[in-house]
């Protein structure tokens, strides 16, 4: 069996009607790290060799319409109660606070970016941890 080439990092891309805004929201809010700017694109860190970056949509490139129900961008921390709480002060509005969803085997939460784009902050949960 052969191994495939080296994968050194890896960026996820969101487009975003509005650059300022959601610099604002993932720098200010989220207090993500710039890691490259671009000028139409920004690119932070997330941890280790995982990016996010965010691209000013133009005519050639267009969020999708239902871009809110076909992505899930997932933040994984053993922290989500502290996070929630640290984002919740920042004015961060959650559609799901924090909740045990056994059928994963995870604790997380949901809210969205201002371009609609869902954000999931969870940590798996282990069999001696699990609530009953």
């Amino acid at each position: 069996m052969s191994t495939h080439p080296q994968i050194e990092q890896q960026v996820t891309f969101f487009s975003t009607s509005n650059l300022n805004i959601s610099t604002e929201f993932y720098e200010q809010k989220l207090g993500l790290e710039l890691w490259l700017d671009q000028g139409t694109c920004r690119i932070y860190t997330i941890s280790g060799s995982g990016y996010l970056g965010l691209c000013q949509a133009s005519e050639i490139l267009t969020p999708p319409a239902d871009k809110q129900s076909s992505v899930i961008f997932t933040l994984v921390t053993q922290q989500v109660d502290e996070w929630f709480e640290y984002l919740k002060e920042r004015g961060i509005e959650f559609e799901k606070p924090p909740m045990l969803n056994e059928k994963y085997n995870i604790y997380h939460c949901f809210f969205r970016d201002p371009d609609g784009y869902l954000i999931e902050i969870q940590r798996f949960e282990t069999n001696d941890k699990k609530k009953t």
